[in-house]
């Protein structure tokens, strides 16, 4: 039978303490085995997995319908970048979805969220795929970014419920890989399925993934704290029959007009008064938009240029996965790094000590922009191996986008404590509207720059974002001192 918490302990906060009195408080117990970071270690890896896969399937949503734009286009007999709507859409859903889904996981938890959501999102492929008309297929798609949008919001969430701050380092590091690396799973797939059954059976497989992970999803328990302490002080009240045995989140519930104020205001306010939320943000929105350049990069240089089919232009993502794969060997070292930044420093270490890995990745960004565009046609000249240049771009682009939003992930976790869900949502609109926006000019802008130049252009933004880890690493402390809502530590 569960046992209240030794001494029935109270609230810090006089003024709750006031009211609570004469309540008994439902908390963890030590070494709980209800406490989802104390189950096994087997069990949480299995959740992890399956949080990660599940953000790698909506990543690869997105960007798998580009392996064969060219029967959009032909069927319905729009332009290419009518077309390019089909993922600017999407991803426009990704940035929207969160704002409801989140502060719905705080009222019920995490569990409804996996598994309602994502089964809409599976049949909203349907209409996808019998689509009769372009606009069916665009507005379809815009509710599976909506709906897919589910894992995207609860993935970080849920690996923060099940792990220690000094345990979650590769965990963390899979969900900062998961969205990038799915996403350039996406063309690969997707082009050898449009070169031999078309473009709507790249929907059916889609929501053939899709359905796999929302079976997947339904073995996922509740992880959510609150949720689960509900419900053991309600198997407590019915119990003994007492109706003083609660959890402080009854006490003080929060509606969902509040939070849902929360979540739709709160995040634009930050974002304007917030300077470190802000200029983050459009480093990561930075970051996130041009993995989507590539999506329409690769077809000029290796399918116009280079005269491959869509499935060889997939190919070519695989650089990619290498970068991928080498920042989740570094990831681990850059946790360890900050553990023995945290120990110098008496067991807690700054938000700033996050920027290390922000600040070795944020290079290779630009780096692999200029490898890409003066390795390509007119420069280098098709033929022989000369498509080695511009495809090797994936390999720094990869490692940089991974060891980038992992790090400055966890600086704005850390830098903003009692606001991460506003500000990981002031983020996640940000980078949502730049993931959308690019895919609708990047074509055009290869086009009338050139390989070479369309890239530097992209490459000088990114040389201006480069110094903003570095300036907060320096200056971070400060700023959050005179900030409202940032830690003062």
């Amino acid at each position: 039978m569960d046992t209240l918490p030794e001494g029935h302990a109270m609230l810090d906060d006089p003024e709750k303490a006031k009211h609570v009195k004469d309540l008994y408080l439902v908390t963890w117990l030590p070494d709980d085995v209800e406490d989802p970071r104390n189950w096994s270690s087997t069990w949480r890896w299995y959740i992890t997995a399956v949080a990660a896969v599940s953000v790698i399937q909506v990543a690869f949503a997105s960007a798998v319908i580009t392996g064969d734009f060219r029967g959009i286009e032909e069927d319905f007999g729009v332009s290419a970048v009518v077309t390019a709507l089909s993922v600017s859409l999407m991803v426009f859903g990704f940035g929207i979805g969160p704002l409801i889904i989140s502060p719905l996981s705080e009222l019920y938890g995490r569990r409804p969220l996996w598994i309602i959501p994502t089964f809409l999102y599976v049949i909203f492929n349907i209409p996808c795929a019998v689509a009769k008309n372009i606009q069916t297929l665009l507005i379809c798609r815009f509710f599976c970014g909506v709906f897919a949008s589910g894992p995207l919001t609860l993935a970080g969430g849920t690996i923060s419920d099940i792990w220690d701050n000094n345990e979650r380092g590769f965990a963390i590091a899979l969900f900062a890989a998961a969205p990038y690396g799915g996403a350039a799973l996406g063309p690969l797939v997707g082009g050898f399925i449009g070169i031999t059954v078309g473009w709507r059976w790249i929907i059916w497989v889609n929501m053939i993934f899709a359905g796999v992970m929302w079976f997947f999803s339904l073995s996922l328990p509740e992880t959510y704290a609150p949720v689960l302490l509900k419900q053991r002080a309600s198997k407590l009240r019915h119990k003994t029959g007492r109706n003083d045995i609660v959890t402080e989140q009854e006490i003080f519930k929060v509606s969902f007009a509040d939070l849902l104020t929360d979540t739709l205001i709160r995040p634009f306010q930050m974002l304007v008064t917030e300077p470190i939320l802000l200029l983050m943000s459009l480093f990561i929105s930075l970051i996130y938009g041009l993995l989507y350049a590539f999506f329409f990069s690769f077809p000029v240089v290796f399918g116009e240029d280079y005269q491959y089919n869509d499935g060889i232009v997939g190919v070519m993502f695989c650089s990619v996965f290498i970068g991928l794969g080498i920042a989740l060997c570094v990831t681990p070292l850059l946790e360890k790094d900050y553990l023995r930044r945290a120990a110098a420093k008496g067991g807690r270490a700054e938000p700033e000590d996050r920027l290390i890995g922000t600040m070795i990745g944020g290079p290779f960004v630009p780096i692999a922009l200029f490898i890409f565009g003066w390795t390509s046609p007119p420069t280098v000249l098709p033929g022989g191996g000369n498509w080695v240049g511009p495809a090797s771009a994936g390999i720094p682009f990869g490692f940089g986008m991974v060891i980038i939003y992992f790090s400055a992930n966890a600086y704005l976790i850390d830098a903003f404590p009692g606001y991460v869900a506003s500000a990981l949502a002031a983020k996640t609109v940000v980078r949502s509207g730049a993931g959308a926006a690019m895919p609708l000019f990047m074509v055009q802008m290869f086009h009338g720059l050139g390989n070479g130049w369309a890239a530097s252009l992209l490459a000088f933004v990114s040389c201006a974002m480069v110094p903003i880890p570095f300036l907060f690493y320096r200056y971070g402390k400060s700023i959050r001192a005179k900030s409202k809502r940032a830690s003062a530590l």
